[in-house]
């Protein structure tokens, strides 16, 4: 059986049910990192400002007052929202009243900010020793660059996702995704749920951080290997691999495939699958080691063939033969067509009371007895203040 199919037939137990989580971010890494959590169970308190909520309510082209935008729906599902006026004395006590029973405190102001507005780590643990405090910045609570604003862009450009991203020669790309963003809130909800079984086991709260500009760099496995080893600086490769060819995206007669035959196995057997046998005895290709030194010799002799037919037939060719391979699909072929999503239930919607049925991608994680499920609709502003606080 597998886990999709136990999850689907198991009651809705949620592993992360009794943690409560006060989230006092905004934007993408905050709101990541705990509908990550949220999905898993925990229940998440988002604190707003009273006055616009978190700023990506109004992103994407707002539809009308009163609605939200379809990308703060996209990170915001499984969670409750109250309104609290941080800057104001009252405001500031409803927090504080909150904080006693919370377990998790998640914020990512700049730092600095939260000792001013009164809600740091030593004055939250202070009404509860045993509170998981965790905060998520740009480059980190201290350093030469920790007072820096904290954006996705800048953190792949110093953090060398920039210099290698895009084809040789060309002008410097960012990643399509927001690697600096969602890898700090991953890394954040790891370091969440290690600090949650720390105090299980020994009844202790602590704080944790992670920022953006340090996750880009701890996503940076080949490269800092390629530095280390060689002394060369890596360079953009486009979509080739740094230890293994051919490991990238060619083109066919319409379009491009992507190929992975990264050993000496899958690379004969994709010279045979081709009807180029003799290929793989070609000096220039009789190793990893030739391919990867004479990678544009590689890919305009395996083009030359691959213009022979079309991308489907080549993927049903080389998949026959056992080598991988796959089209580039984008997001309306993803989204709307593919078998795969499909059966695996990777589109999923949730009933918005303004916006009725709305699709969202939903967790890839899976559990057979507790499921991450999609079981709230992203809170309106301020739509559980009386139910959190008690009218």
């Amino acid at each position: 059986m597998t886990a999709r199919a136990a999850a689907e037939g198991a009651p809705q137990a949620r592993a992360l049910a009794d943690m409560t989580i006060l989230d006092l971010t905004q934007v993408m890494a905050g709101p990541y990192c705990t509908m990550v959590l949220a999905d898993l169970g925990a229940d998440v308190i988002k604190v707003e400002n009273p006055d616009s909520g978190d700023q990506t309510r109004q992103s994407w082209g707002r539809p009308e007052a009163g609605r939200d935008s379809r990308g703060f729906m996209a990170l915001n599902r499984n969670k409750r929202s109250v309104t609290v006026d941080l800057k104001s004395p009252e405001g500031l006590a409803r927090l504080h009243r909150l904080v006693r029973d919370a377990d998790v405190v998640v914020e990512n102001f700049r730092p600095g900010v939260t000792a001013r507005l009164g809600v740091d780590y030593p004055t939250l643990s202070a009404l509860n020793p045993q509170l998981i405090y965790a905060s998520i910045s740009g480059f980190g609570q201290d350093g030469p660059y920790s007072t820096r604003p904290g954006y996705d862009l800048i953190a792949q450009a110093m953090g060398g996702v920039m210099s290698i991203t895009g084809e040789p020669g060309g002008r410097p790309v960012k990643c399509g995704l927001p690697l600096g963003d969602l890898g700090a809130g991953l890394f954040t909800a790891i370091g969440i749920l290690s600090a949650w079984n720390w105090r299980r086991r020994t009844g202790e709260g602590q704080y944790l951080e992670a920022s953006l500009f340090e996750s880009v760099l701890a996503l940076s496995v080949w490269e800092s290997v390629e530095y280390w080893s060689t002394g060369k600086v890596p360079e953009p490769l486009g979509s080739a691999h740094r230890m293994s060819a051919p490991y990238q995206a060619l083109a066919t007669r319409d379009g491009h495939i992507t190929v992975g035959a990264n050993n000496e196995r899958l690379w004969r057997r994709m010279c045979s699958a081709l009807g180029m046998d003799g290929l793989a005895d070609d000096p220039r290709f009789a190793s990893n080691m030739d391919r990867l030194d004479h990678i544009p010799e590689l890919v305009a002799v395996l083009e030359e063939r691959l213009a022979d037919a079309d991308t489907d037939t080549w993927v049903e060719t080389l998949l026959d033969a056992g080598v991988p391979a796959g089209p580039i699909q984008d997001y309306r072929q993803i989204l709307d067509s593919d078998p795969h999503v499909r059966a695996r239930g990777m589109v999923t919607s949730f009933e918005h009371p303004l916006d009725g049925t709305v699709p969202v991608i939903a967790s890839p994680i899976r559990l057979t007895t507790t499921p991450a499920t999609v079981h709230r609709h992203p809170p309106m502003l301020g739509e559980h203040t009386d139910e959190v606080f008690g009218s």
